[in-house]
Formats: C-alpha cells, sequence, structure tokens
C-alpha cells in the first residue's frame, strides 16, 4: 500500500503543477485588452518575470472592465532622505507608472516599473523623461517584504520543518515514516553523489549540510515558480547573488595551504609565469566561478519564465485568426509541453549548482603532492600537476 500512497502524492503534486500552468494560460487570457503588438507583448512577460511588492494570486478583469486583483498587499520598508519609513503597498492601489502618489511622514513616493521613488520636496506628479525614468525624483533603498521575499521564508519554514521532523527520526534511530521517507533518497543522493566524490571523504561531512540546504532550497523554489503562486525568486539576480556569496565565502574561508599556494605561487612551473598564473587564478576563484553559479542559474530559470509566457501571449496574437478557442487550446497545450520540461529543468538546476559548489568547495579542501617541486624546473622528472586542478 506504501507505494501506491506515494505514486497518489506524486500525481496529486504533478496535477497541482499542471493547474497552476493552466490558470495562469487562463489568467492571461482574461487580461485587460488583446495584447497585439511587439511592446504588449514584451511588457506583459515583463510584469511577471519582475518581482513584486504585493501578492497578486491572479487577477481578472468584471464585466465593466476594471481590473481586479486577488492577493493582499505586502509591507513597504523604504530608507529615505528622512530615515526609515513604512506603509503597506496596497496605497499604490497596483498602479505601476507613478500616477498613484503616495503621502507619508511628510513625504511623497512614487512606484515606477516596479522601483519605488522619493519625489523631491513633497511634489504630487511625477515628471518622466524620455526612457521613462522620474526625473523630479531619486530611488530609495527598499528593504520591503517583497512577493520573493515571502517565497523564501514560505520555502525556508517548509525545509525547517521537514527536515527537522528527519533529523529526529535519525536521533531517535528510526526508520523514516511519511514525508521523511520521501526525502531520505533525496538527501543520501546529495551526500553520496554530490557531496562526497567532489570534496572527499575526509572533508564531505563538514559541507553537507550546506549542500543539502542550496539544493532543497532551489529545486523547491523553481518547482514553487511553476505553481499558481507564480514565485519567481530564482528569476532575481540578487537570489542567485546571494547563493553564489555564500559558496564563495565558504570556499575561500575553508581553503587550506596547499589551496592558496596553487593560487599564489603556483608549484611546478617557472618562477616568471607565477605571477601570471597568480593572476588568473585569483581572477578565477574570485570573479569567474561565483559569476558563473549566479549566472546560469539566474539565466536559466528566466529563461524558462520567458519563453513558457511568450506561448501564453500567443493566444493574443492568434486571436484574430483562429478565435479565442483556438488559440487557447494551442498556447494551453504548447505551455503544458513546455511545463514538463521546466519540471526537469527545475531540478537540473539545482543540482548543477550543489554540484558545482562541492567541486569547489573541494578543490580548496585537496591536499596535494608536491613532491614534483623539489625536482629541478629543467624538465626532468617534473610531474604532470594538471591532474590537480582538473
Amino acid at each position: 500500500m506504501g507505494i501506491f500512497q506515494y505514486r497518489f502524492r506524486f500525481l496529486f503534486l504533478v496535477s497541482f503543477l499542471l493547474c497552476g500552468s493552466a490558470l495562469f494560460a487562463q489568467d492571461a487570457e482574461q487580461a485587460e485588452g488583446i495584447v497585439d503588438t511587439k511592446k504588449e507583448v514584451d511588457d506583459y512577460i515583463q510584469h511577471h518575470i519582475q518581482d513584486s511588492h504585493d501578492f497578486t494570486i491572479f487577477s481578472y478583469s468584471n464585466d465593466a472592465g476594471e481590473r481586479k486583483h486577488f492577493g493582499f498587499p505586502l509591507p513597504v520598508i523604504v530608507w529615505t532622505s528622512e530615515g526609515l519609513v513604512t506603509f503597506m503597498s496596497s496605497q499604490f492601489d497596483h498602479n505601476d507608472n507613478g500616477e498613484v502618489i503616495v503621502e507619508e511622514e511628510g513625504l511623497s513616493f512614487a512606484k515606477i516599473h516596479g522601483s519605488i521613488y522619493e519625489l523631491e520636496g513633497g511634489a504630487t506628479a511625477v515628471n518622466l523623461d524620455e526612457e521613462q525614468h522620474a526625473t523630479n525624483g531619486d530611488k530609495v533603498i527598499d528593504f520591503s517584504i517583497t512577493k520573493s521575499v515571502v517565497g523564501i521564508l514560505l520555502i525556508g519554514l517548509l525545509m525547517f520543518v521537514w527536515f527537522f521532523g528527519l533529523a529526529r527520526q535519525y536521533k531517535n534511530k528510526k526508520i523514516p515514516t511519511g514525508f521523511g521517507r520521501v526525502l531520505e533518497p533525496l538527501v543520501l543522493y546529495v551526500r553520496d553523489e554530490l557531496a562526497r566524490p567532489n570534496i572527499g571523504e575526509k572533508h564531505y561531512r563538514k559541507f553537507t549540510g550546506y549542500l543539502l540546504t542550496v539544493f532543497f532550497f532551489i529545486w523547491l523554489l523553481n518547482m514553487a515558480g511553476l505553481t499558481p503562486l507564480g514565485f519567481n525568486v530564482t528569476g532575481q539576480i540578487a537570489v542567485t547573488a546571494a547563493l553564489a556569496i555564500f559558496t564563495l565565502i565558504i570556499y575561500t574561508i575553508s581553503g587550506n595551504r596547499d589551496y592558496w599556494m596553487h593560487i599564489l605561487w603556483m608549484p611546478g612551473v617557472p618562477i616568471l609565469i607565477r605571477p601570471i598564473l597568480a593572476i588568473i587564478e585569483l581572477v578565477g576563484a574570485f570573479i569567474i566561478k561565483p559569476f558563473s553559479l549566479m549566472v546560469r542559474l539566474f539565466a536559466n530559470i528566466t529563461a524558462g519564465h520567458i519563453v513558457m509566457m511568450s506561448l501564453i501571449a500567443i493566444m493574443f496574437v492568434l486571436r484574430a485568426e483562429l478565435g479565442v478557442v483556438g488559440s487557447s487550446v494551442l498556447s494551453v497545450a504548447l505551455s503544458l509541453l513546455l511545463f514538463f520540461i521546466e519540471l526537469l529543468v527545475a531540478f537540473l538546476q539545482a543540482y548543477i549548482f550543489t554540484m558545482l559548489s562541492a567541486l569547489f568547495i573541494g578543490m580548496a579542501v585537496a591536499e596535494h603532492d608536491h613532491d614534483h617541486d623539489k625536482k629541478g624546473h629543467d624538465g626532468s622528472d617534473v610531474e604532470d600537476v594538471r591532474g590537480d586542478f582538473i
């Protein structure tokens, strides 16, 4: 009965995700007006992949043509010229083009393209240039609880509950039960297939906790982005940058003497070449490695959302030719096809980020044999050390 129970749960999860994709398409179809120009499609896609100061689950247009949003506001926390100011995002009334001015604590604020501006001298209107930037206001330092922050907190809480229960079962030396039986194979997979072979038997236990955290954090956030909740957390460059910086800090602090010697004064090569290699290695360690972690995750998740939203936008473009039903069927069919690919990408990106993090940490804690450095540099009896850096 157990296997049938988990199959049912898996089918339920897939059905929930598919409903999310279908509702996503239905929400797009109910958008105000007909999107039939490139600019309107671009604006529509950009609106859905950017972060938001309010949590909107879905939107619809009533009989009067007014746009209605179902969700709840979030707290806006900004640092202004007068210090910290807080208010609720509902005061902007879902307006993102500066038409609604919020007056709070003697200051005026406007939201333009997702960014909050403090208007000069308490102005009651926004002056925009040709590029739609405010000319009579400055951006504030934004500490707001945005939709992405809510997603991070929800997934963090979910992970805490799940893994606290699994750890308690392990502590009591019990066989995992309930959802712990689903988590255990994934935990063992990260430990045995990612941490142990890339870091080594001597050090892998020390870093397995971090690798498990980033793997499940990224994977669950990617999956949440495919649900009706519409999160796009890993599609925010700030989030992927923070994850990459965590990995950078860990392998930089954990680097042993061999690691830094191979970076700053690489053995086995002519002395005149070592300063040049040191510069290259430092750039690789502090710029190229974290940059690759940051951009790979951000670009792949963002590209997936853009492609899916583009397919959904087809229903607007083809409405005049195929009618409402025909365009909707075609768009939903293409979106569902891409949706299954996105399920694979959600796991694959979590795997790649975790694997590369484990690889970089393993390179930092690995111990090398320097017997070859005791030989002369005339080419005789010098061992090939390239395997240390592959």
